[in-house]
């Protein structure tokens, strides 16, 4: 052969594994007579010059024409993915036999007649075959290397967010400690001054007997001599132990005063570390907003309720969106509400799905519906964007809807008793649309639920706020929320006694429990119980979202006094609040789910799945965190009062 085009593909063009079907014929040398029937065989290599043909049982006398080159073949190539085989011929190359399978030959072949389109589709295919798999293995190392990256930067931000809780802890737990000992130090320095009082005055006493002797000429001299030996002897002794108990008295100073420096030292570190910890729960209020939905779950951590999302938590996390100056996200909220969520009677449900929007608890509370149009106002207030006024005036209309003669508020459409809490819920946000509106039904809808309160909430001496009318059962956020939604100058003017108010919740309501950390280790702790807990009967409990709710009312009777020139008293309040959030900071845990990473939140209380005394059980989980305990935290330490309308 003059030409060897085989030989030449064999040096031009490049081999691929690639395997599809193909139907071929024998077909005479010098002509177009077919020598067999139809025969089946896979493509084993391709090049664009010929491809090699895998068989399968072919009869001797073929593979003798075959193996002799005494003919041609005809074939049809089934290039997967197209609609009509490649039709061509060509010559035999070579002839192989598999050895380890003699049923099994091999086929060089070499193109005489191809279609241009056929062939580059054949090697298209080809060559698409045998990149995808590296393309494809190194996809998946870079998703794999993404993946190994995003999960090592992960697990390092979760542990960095948990050791920042764990930090603070440590440091409320190390400052509590040290204002124990500095307690202790006081009380005996207390007890050393007395003690040195008492051997002052018997000093001079005997100083005085010492004068009185000298001055008594009739006594004998010898007498008087060992009258003033004894005294001298003894006044040297009380010498002695005054001398002493100055000294311990220095020491207890000094001891006092390095206690101090540490606290000092603690309480700068402190304030750091709380300020960082409360930015990690707003930010755990960020994370778990739904992009679908623009709704939060109320609980994270609780395997019943992980996807439902509260009315009222919703309000919670908007109106900590709206002080963040986070719009956006307190628009995706509300447009749920205004566009996509079912009402009833123009109010909403009190729960829905977080992540289709769908109804979750078909009940409907007017108590709810008011925070959610607490929410609605404060936006507006904050932005003068109107385009969520019309939802909130809705909202108050279908409530006054619910008002009877005396003023007050039914619990809701189909609900026949009257709440405290959403009569004071309603008073506030009544207020708040008639300041934003100066639409006077909403002023005379207010001052009506304001003469209800006062006929039935705040008519005993014994238990200055009901539950509800004709209900005396103590709870705890109806003392909290008459401050922060009347406010202690209102009280005062329809003859309430704010102070008297905040003291009956103290003294009933306040509690010291043991809580149990995420970490195993137990703290103590100081906060306010959902009710008395003799009334309950399962010992007490903390809840965060109360405790916070008193510590907002007595920065606002702090506010009160210090306006009125009473710095005493505004410093009482204060010093309340600021030992009440402490003591709440110790219940801060880290986000129990992957999408919370780790940042900070608290629990709805400080045992799980237990009776609050009002009627449901506190969420099941030993670390779920709640919309509720954590958003109101962040109001409480903001002094952000959401029952108020500031300008």
């Amino acid at each position: 052969m003059k030409n060897d085009p085989l030989g030449a593909e064999r040096r031009e063009y490049i081999r691929l594994d690639s395997v599809f079907p193909v139907s071929f014929q024998l077909l005479s040398e010098g002509s177009k007579d077919v020598l067999s029937e139809e025969l089946q065989g896979f493509t084993n290599n391709i090049s664009k010059g010929g491809i090699c043909l895998a068989i399968n049982n072919l009869k001797p006398a073929l593979s003798g024409l075959i193996r002799e080159k005494k003919a041609r073949v005809s074939l049809k190539i089934e290039v997967p993915l197209g609609s009509d085989p490649v039709c061509a011929t060509a010559t035999i190359s070579w002839f192989k036999e598999d050895i380890e399978n003699n049923n099994k030959f091999f086929i060089g072949l070499n193109y005489e007649e191809i279609p241009a389109p056929g062939n580059k589709r054949i090697m298209h295919y080809a060559w698409t075959r045998k990149l995808f798999a590296p393309v494809v293995l190194t996809v998946a190392f870079v998703f794999a290397l993404g993946f190994g990256i995003n999960a090592y930067l992960n697990f390092k931000l979760v542990k960095g967010n948990k050791d920042l809780v764990e930090q603070l802890v440590k440091i409320l737990q190390d400052s509590t400690l040290a204002k124990e000992k500095i307690r202790d130090v006081s009380k005996e320095k207390e007890d050393l001054q007395l003690k040195m009082q008492t051997l002052e005055v018997r000093l001079n006493t005997l100083e005085g007997d010492k004068a009185k002797i000298g001055e008594k000429e009739e006594l004998e001299e010898m007498r008087a001599n060992k009258k003033l030996t004894e005294l001298n002897s003894l006044i040297e002794k009380l010498t002695q132990e005054k001398s002493a108990l100055q000294g311990e008295f220095i020491k207890l100073q000094q001891k006092e005063s390095t206690i101090s420096g540490e606290l000092l030292l603690l309480d700068k570190n402190k304030l750091v570390l709380t300020q960082a910890n409360f930015d990690k729960m707003y930010q755990w209020l960020r994370v778990h907003q739904n992009q679908r939905t623009g709704l939060i779950s109320s609980f994270e951590g609780d395997s019943e309720m992980a996807n439902w999302a509260f009315i009222y938590d919703q309000s919670l996390a908007a109106q900590a969106y709206v002080n963040f100056s986070d719009f956006e996200k307190a628009r995706k909220m509300f447009d749920f509400f205004a566009r996509k969520a079912k009402r009833e009677g123009g109010l909403f449900h009190n729960a829905y799905y977080v992540t289709d929007g769908s109804v979750a608890e078909y009940t409907v509370h007017c108590g709810p519906n008011i925070w959610l149009g607490i929410a609605l106002v404060q936006y507006t207030q904050k932005t003068q964007d109107t385009r969520y006024l019309a939802l909130a005036r809705e909202i108050a209309d279908a409530v006054i809807s619910l008002q009877d003669a005396d003023g007050g508020l039914r619990g809701g459409p189909n609900t026949a008793w009257y709440s405290t809490e959403h009569n004071l819920d309603a008073y506030s946000f009544l207020n708040m649309l008639y300041k934003i509106t100066s639409d006077d039904k909403y002023l005379k809808s207010k001052e009506k639920v304001l003469s209800w309160l006062s006929q039935n909430t705040y008519n005993r001496d014994d238990v200055p706020i009901k539950r509800g009318k004709g209900d005396s059962t103590i709870a705890t956020d109806t003392y909290a929320w008459s401050i922060a939604a009347i406010g202690p100058k209102k009280l005062e003017e329809i003859g309430m006694n704010p102070e008297q108010i905040l003291e009956f919740a103290e003294e009933n309501c306040s509690v010291e429990v043991s809580y149990d950390r995420p970490e195993g280790k137990s703290v103590r702790i100081k906060g306010f119980d959902f009710a008395p807990q003799t009334h309950v009967g399962r010992g007490g409990v903390v809840s965060s979202e109360w405790t916070a709710q008193m510590i907002m009312s007595f920065k606002i009777m702090a506010d009160f006094y210090s306006a009125k020139g009473m710095d005493s008293k505004a410093s009482v309040y204060k010093q309340k609040a600021d030992e009440y959030l402490a003591q709440l900071s110790n219940m801060i845990i880290s986000s129990p789910s992957p999408s919370g990473q780790g940042e900070g939140c608290l629990p709805y209380a400080s045992v799980d799945f237990v009776d609050t005394g009002h009627g449901w059980m506190t969420p099941k989980g030993k670390n779920t965190g709640s919309v509720s305990g954590t958003a109101y935290t962040i109001f409480a330490y903001y002094n952000y009062n959401p029952l108020e309308l500031k300008s």
